[in-house]
């Protein structure tokens, strides 16, 4: 079984959109976990606060597999296939790790770069795996996160209804 980590995010009705789409994930891989949820700054456009947390499951599926689950429950949310790439969202699902993998290609590329750039995605991630070792800099997703620089980067924890976050020992 794979391990694979994904982003979530919304700010187009994001409780309500976060809560269908955990909700869609558990049922398709039942051992998932969730982070807490954090409210930021939209990036790279002018917009309404994201809520974003990560999430984890193990499979036995293919990346090809997992990639259009996450894709059906994104449409499921109401995210349009092609939207503008800097835009709100109703959801997005994106893989941060799938195991040790590395691999780039037109549709993906893994480990996903914004992990390492993104606050929203390595705090979180930290919370519920922080043993993880990141397969290109070979430390932990612990560690990264200590050396991460918080400054201009505001994330506030928000409860999202139907979405209990499991907290890890590097929370």
């Amino acid at each position: 079984m794979t391990p694979v980590y994904v982003a979530a995010g919304s700010n187009v009705e994001p409780e309500k959109n976060l809560a269908r789409a955990c909700e869609e994930i558990r049922h398709t891989w039942p051992d998932a976990v969730f982070s807490r949820a954090y409210r930021n700054k939209a990036v790279g456009f002018d917009g309404p606060d994201f809520i974003n947390l990560v999430l984890g499951f193990h499979t036995a599926h293919p990346i090809d597999y997992v990639i259009g689950r996450l894709r059906s429950i994104e449409t499921h949310c109401g995210r349009p296939r092609y939207a503008p790439k800097w835009a709100s969202r109703t959801m997005d699902l994106d893989v941060l790790l799938f195991g040790a993998r590395i691999e780039k290609t037109s549709e993906w590329t893994l480990p996903r770069p914004d992990l390492l750039k993104r606050p929203y995605m390595l705090g979180p991630m930290a919370e519920i795996a922080p043993a993880v070792q990141h397969p290109v800099e070979h430390r932990t997703i612990a560690e990264l996160w200590s050396a991460f620089d918080l400054d201009g980067h505001e994330m506030v924890v928000v409860s999202v209804p139907g979405i209990e976050p499991r907290v890890g020992p590097a929370a």
